[in-house]
């Protein structure tokens, strides 16, 4: 059976709906939050990370993109832990190592059930990727996503720039965000076992 989440949240700010199947199987990636560069990073999430994701938001961004980009990675998350189930099965503990050009970044995952972040990356990156993405926003994309998905997450970049010159924040977001994708896609894999994989029994 594939494992589906389903999510709808609305609040004074914004009004997201976030379906997707962590098995995927349609390559259906549909994203519109109305930011650009945003909506390129959940491509990615989508794609790399085997999922058939559909995303909708609808935010106060006459403010900023703030609200929308942080209640559409909670919606993610929560719906991706809907999508996990009872875990039974699962490898649980994945990590990937992503290259984009003279960047590198590692993504940790433990599917354990408890909300941690450890987020590293450079201080020294553009303020702004396009008109709408400050680039502060990723460790709190990443922390949204983390704690309504109920997961551990460490995501470092490891190499930014060349020796002299300054980081491309593009490319240092969207390695990051692959990194994830494929952590993710690894660690919810069914590695054929029948039991929960924790000494605990549930997770």
């Amino acid at each position: 059976m594939s494992r589906t989440g389903n999510v709808e949240r609305a609040t004074n700010e914004t009004n997201v709906s976030v379906w997707l199947d962590i098995d995927g199987g349609q390559g259906t990636v549909e994203v519109s939050t109305g930011v650009g560069f945003f909506d390129h990073m959940l491509h990615q999430l989508g794609k790399h990370g085997g999922m058939d994701l559909v995303v909708r938001c609808e935010g106060d961004l006459h403010i900023d993109a703030h609200h929308t980009m942080e209640d559409t990675a909670i919606a993610i998350g929560a719906a991706f832990d809907q999508a996990l189930g009872d875990k039974v099965g699962i490898r649980r503990y994945a990590d990937a190592l992503i290259p984009m050009d003279e960047v590198l970044a590692r993504a940790a995952v433990d599917l354990s059930g408890r909300p941690y972040m450890v987020h590293e990356e450079p201080s020294d990156l553009a303020p702004m990727i396009g008109p709408a993405y400050p680039t502060s926003m990723t460790r709190h994309i990443f922390e949204s996503f983390a704690h309504h998905a109920r997961l551990t997450l460490h995501v470092s970049v490891l190499r930014a720039a060349n020796p002299g010159q300054r980081p491309d924040a593009h490319h240092v977001v969207e390695a990051q965000f692959k990194a994830l994708a494929r952590a993710l896609r690894s660690a919810s894999t069914r590695d054929g076992s029948h039991g929960v994989p924790s000494t605990k029994g549930v997770l």
